[in-house]
């Protein structure tokens, strides 16, 4: 198999995705473009066209991000694993490409901030690190650094830069709030710690704004500082001397200074409000929410508001959350439009229904997403079950009903219904204890009348559904029981004349099935847990793959091996798909590689690069225009098939 790294690439059609790290959301100061992350993968976003481009280059996971005052630069910093040195990497904006790599920090980088001119570059490692170090971006080497708290203080957690002054910076954390004074020529940094007083806070956010110092922290209020004296001025919105204001429920997550005294602040608990800060008569601060907004989609899930992010002057910003969810505000009426959502949880499964590819299904923990591929994966539709993994998907063949696999041992169809606020799924019916151990894999016939489901004990069972008019007063029924397998059952597919299907398991065995007879037709055996597998385009062959990183073709008659294929270099192979007329196979895993395979020559023809998470799931659409995979970092990628393979 040649190396991955030097075969034709798949082309990106976009990225369903979004971190919600802390400050990890920008606007480019050309205030066309949104900056954010996904994983490994920086991502430059048109938010007119909804254009993206893409930036890979970090080996973990982007922890933090931020952009250069003048647009020139990006930089973001990465988390790897324990012992080794972690990332910084400066993206030359214009060129979209590498412009330097920064190694000094240990594990995690936690904080970056440009200074005001682009000259410098702070970064921030994280608990491990605990270091504070100034870079010079023209240069591209370190000047000094500096341990970022007292031994007595605990994690720094944010750092900010001076408005104007090249030489001043600020870090904030667990009781520690530091003001540094940067002495190039000699190659030091001098902190100045920040009188508290009897406060004992943790500082989450800090942002400098004319003569003071704004501070977030995690007991909900706001510290302000003078820079000049570096003493404490004044907290809010709660306080001694202010009457009928309470602090941010859940902490102080994101803070934003719009003009002369005013801010956007963002709370654990999902709150974006407009606050202002001023003197009154008797020489008081006074704090004033103005405006607030609440997200009531996401109330019972703990979403904190995980960056806020100013286009221009501030007619316009931007909100990133931390379930993954980005809005766009009017400043003016505080209007807002959901702009993007992606899942926050491992996808577990995807489908398509068979008659189109405008639009398809995923799964992960509580919820069901459908998709519409052309635009940018835009969601349309979202049905919610608390507390419950759904594990697989199947549709029919219109579409027109959705039976899915839950791990609390229930198997769920639904069917579209018409309401007051659009296109909703209406529960046609629920079979209960379908399996003692979990659904873990599901499949349904063309028609929809027949489903067929896998469960975490082994077994197989054949269901019969039966529907009223307009879906309606659907009853279920269980047709067949059939107990060979000894582990969880992985996948499960129908043959085209839904006469036959096969199922593969962790125990090590993968069974054709005669779904008329109900019997075994054929068991091939493997020293693996099989996780995927598929048929070829005549059905006398089916393909398996899993733990062990091969691609083994079977034969289907006699369960003979045809051919041993090296799937993977690392890494089980999780899923697989394969093309209409049976040329060409999908496959991806934990190597985070989706990998196009010429069915009858054995080799990779075309490799896709962006996931960062194990890949666990591919589906082809059905006039093979394009390629969905899914990763258990809560990504969706959308690939371009080659148009010269068709």
């Amino acid at each position: 198999m040649a190396k991955c790294y030097d075969l034709p690439r798949l082309e990106l059609e976009h990225i369903v995705g979004y971190s919600g790290i802390s400050n990890g959301l920008h606007v480019h100061p050309d205030e066309q473009h949104l900056i954010y992350s996904l994983g490994v993968t920086v991502i430059i976003e048109n938010i007119e066209t909804k254009k993206q481009q893409t930036l890979m280059g970090h080996s973990g996971n982007v922890s933090c991000l931020t952009v250069s005052n003048s647009g020139k630069y990006i930089a973001s910093g990465q988390a790897i694993h324990m012992g080794f040195k972690a990332d910084i990497i400066i993206w030359d904006y214009k060129k979209k490409e590498l412009y330097a790599r920064l190694k000094l920090h240990k594990v995690k980088i936690e904080a970056l901030a440009f200074s005001p001119n682009d000259n410098y570059l702070l970064s921030l490692g994280g608990q491990d690190d605990g270091s504070v170090v100034v870079w010079n971006v023209n240069t591209k080497n370190s000047i000094c650094g500096e341990r970022a708290q007292l031994k007595s203080a605990g994690n720094t957690m944010a750092v900010g830069y001076h408005e104007s002054n090249e030489n001043i910076f600020f870090t904030c954390g667990d009781r520690t709030l530091r003001v540094w004074d940067l002495d190039v020529e000699n190659r030091k940094i001098k902190p100045v710690d920040v009188n508290m007083g009897q406060f004992n806070r943790i500082c989450k956010c800090i942002q400098m704004k004319g003569d003071y110092l704004l501070c977030g922290t995690t007991t909900g209020d706001i510290l302000g500082v003078n820079k000049d004296t570096k003493l404490l001025q004044f907290h809010g919105p709660g306080g001694p001397n202010i009457k009928k204001q309470k602090n941010f429920s859940c902490g102080v997550t994101a803070l934003a200074h719009v003009f002369d005294k005013q801010m956007l602040v963002g709370s654990g608990a999902g709150e974006v409000a407009l606050v202002t800060y001023s003197l009154n008569k008797k020489n008081e601060w006074v704090f004033e929410k103005k405006r607030s907004w609440l997200d009531q989609s996401s109330k019972d899930e703990n979403v904190a508001v995980a960056s806020i992010a100013l286009r221009g002057k501030g007619h316009q910003f931007f909100v990133g959350m931390t379930n993954s969810q980005i809005y766009k505000f009017n400043f003016a009426d505080f209007s807002c439009e959901l702009i993007k959502t992606s899942h926050f949880k491992k996808v577990t499964d995807i489908a398509f229904p068979s008659r189109t590819n405008e639009l398809f299904v995923t799964s992960q923990l509580g919820q069901i997403r459908f998709w519409l591929t052309a635009a940018g994966g835009k969601e349309i539709l979202r049905h919610t079950i608390a507390n419950m993994t759904c594990t697989s998907l199947a549709l029919t063949e219109d579409g027109s009903m959705v039976y899915t696999a839950w791990d609390d041992g229930k198997i769920r169809g639904f069917c579209f219904a018409k309401g007051k606020n659009g296109l909703s799924l209406k529960p046609m019916f629920v079979i209960n204890d379908a399996h003692s151990n979990g659904v873990t894999a599901l499949a349904c016939t063309s028609d929809g009348i027949c489903i067929i489901s896998g469960g975490g004990e082994g077994q197989v069972r054949l269901w019969n559904v039966s529907c009223g008019s307009n879906n309606d007063n659907a009853t279920t029924s269980l047709i067949h029981n059939m107990m060979e397998h000894k582990g969880s059952v992985s996948a499960i597919k129908i043959s085209k004349d839904d006469k036959s299907c096969v199922s593969s398991s962790h125990d090590g065995t993968t069974i054709i099935w005669d779904l008329q007879s109900k019997r075994r037709l054929q068991i091939v055996f493997a020293n693996t847990l099989f996780k995927c597998v598929v048929f070829n385009r005549e059905e006398n062959q089916i393909v398996t793959s899993g733990t062990d990183r091969k691609l083994v073709y079977w034969d289907k008659k006699d369960g003979s091996r045809i051919r041993v294929l090296d799937g993977s270099e690392s890494g089980s192979i999780n899923a697989m798909d394969i093309t209409e007329d049976g040329s060409i196979i999908a496959t991806g895993g934990d190597d985070k590689i989706l990998k196009l395979w010429n069915y009858d020559k054995g080799e990779v023809i075309s490799v896709g690069l962006g996931h960062s998470g194990n890949i666990q799931r591919i589906k082809i659409s059905p006039d093979n225009s394009s390629i969905v995979s899914v990763s258990d970092d809560g990504a969706i990628l959308v690939w371009k098939f080659p148009r010269h393979l068709l």
